[in-house]
């Protein structure tokens, strides 16, 4: 049976007017300047008289025929007003399903479901259901992709989750503090508006340079608090579950099975403390923080929850270059290094700003081997693998015999471990 959305969705499509007007405004300012000086107050009155009930009556009509409906193999989802279309998402293909609550629609009840498809580079999404009714239909969409029979899906409920770590706002807040790119804005925010004095001496100027710099370097760090407060991460049997935000919440799950990549990324200024961020490269899926900072003992148990199996190799287990990679990238190259083990590959960059990515050998694709002139005349070259989500990771600078034998030594743990793989299933 077809379903609509919650009443209050109209509220949300009837600005799709007003964003034309402000989009000819802005694309013209000059010509939409001097219309607006020649209206008078009666033409404005007309206008809006004229606009309101428009807007109202479109935001209605898009409500009012937008239907869904979730049938034995998909969901169905009819939109359009003129050029109808329609969705066919069949349920074995979805790989998350994220509910998310912006400030204002949480404060009506409402959530907006948005759905990750194997094959779609954009989001599907239902805005606006109620919350209760949003949360149901998750867990019904989850429990149908896991095999459940359509008559039993709703009955089985949101599975039961058990809370693994939870960020304290006040560790978030001195992690952004210290993180690089916090400094580096506030740096450039102090320089670039003293050289600008010196030189033009023009105070005009100088606060024309120096509001964006400073708001840009305050957006950065504050987006990110706002974005990532609260972060939470909890375990269930559809994947894990993270919770975060501020202002905007948003309740996302990791696929199981799906994770491609996972990067232990460590800034300079965080080692003292032992803290890590965990990223992730996951196929069909938009989502790529696992934790915005934890220390490196939990970030690690939390990466064998999302990898099992899989044990983060310490830094003495990763082997360097060979010295001579120092003619092609000084004192750089003592960051790469490189460890493959019975479940992953594993390979480091970065002597600032340490990232380590570790690839398990069951998402391989493909493997390539590449060597320019001059690492051809040093006898080194790359060793790129290629994962599911379109993203490689690579080992640079390795001997070239070592690379040839990589090459072929991971063609074959590549296959082998696709055969030995469990299969991707909710629940399972």
């Amino acid at each position: 049976m077809e379903r609509r959305l919650h009443p209050v969705t109209p509220l949300r499509r009837a600005w799709a007017p007003v964003a034309v007007l402000v989009g000819w405004a802005v694309h013209d300012p000059d010509q939409a300047q001097r219309q607006l000086t020649r209206l008078t107050t009666t033409h404005l009155l007309i206008g809006l008289a004229v606009l309101i009930p428009a807007a109202a009556l479109y935001g209605f009509l898009t409500w009012w025929f937008t239907h869904y409906a979730v049938t034995d193999t998909e969901l169905r989802i009819r939109t359009g007003l003129l050029f109808r279309r329609t969705a066919h998402i069949r349920l074995e293909r979805i790989q998350a399903i994220d509910v998310t609550q912006p400030l204002l629609a949480r404060v009506a009840g409402v959530a907006k479901l948005k759905l990750d498809v194997i094959g779609t580079g954009k989001k599907d999404e239902l805005a606006f259901l109620g919350a209760g009714e949003a949360r149901a239909l998750r867990a019904e969409l989850l429990a149908r992709a896991a095999g459940f029979a359509p008559e039993t899906a709703h009955e089985v409920g949101e599975a039961p989750e058990r809370q693994l770590l939870r960020v304290p706002p006040g560790v978030l807040a001195v992690s952004l503090l210290l993180t690089g790119a916090t400094w580096g804005s506030l740096l450039a925010a102090a320089v670039v508006p003293t050289l600008l004095w010196l030189a033009t001496h023009n105070l005009w100027t100088v606060l024309a340079t120096a509001l964006p710099l400073v708001g840009a370097a305050g957006a950065s760090s504050a987006g990110r608090f706002v974005g990532e407060y609260d972060w939470t991460v909890a375990e269930s049997p559809d994947g894990l579950r993270i919770d975060h935000g501020l202002l905007d919440r948003a309740h996302e799950t990791v696929p199981p099975g799906r994770v491609q990549t996972v990067r232990l990324v460590e800034p300079l200024l965080w080692r003292r403390r032992r803290w890590v961020r965990v990223e992730l490269d996951v196929a069909g899926s938009s989502n790529s923080v696992l934790l915005p900072v934890a220390p490196r003992e939990i970030a690690e148990s939390v990466v064998a929850r999302v990898l099992p199996g899989v044990t983060v190799p310490a830094g003495r287990e990763l082997s360097r270059p060979p010295r001579r990679a120092a003619r092609c990238r000084p004192l750089w190259w003592r960051g790469h290094g490189l460890a493959v083990t019975d479940a992953v590959f594993a390979a480091r960059y970065g002597l600032l700003r340490r990232s380590l990515a570790l690839v398990p050998h069951a998402k391989v694709q493909s493997v390539r081997l590449t060597q320019g002139p001059w690492r051809r005349a040093l006898r080194l070259a790359d060793v790129h693998v290629d994962t599911g989500a379109n993203k490689t990771v690579t080992a640079r600078l390795r001997d070239a015999e070592e690379a040839a034998e990589l090459l072929r030594s991971q063609a074959e743990r590549s296959r082998t471990g696709r055969r030995d793989a469990p299969p991707d299933r909710w629940m399972a």
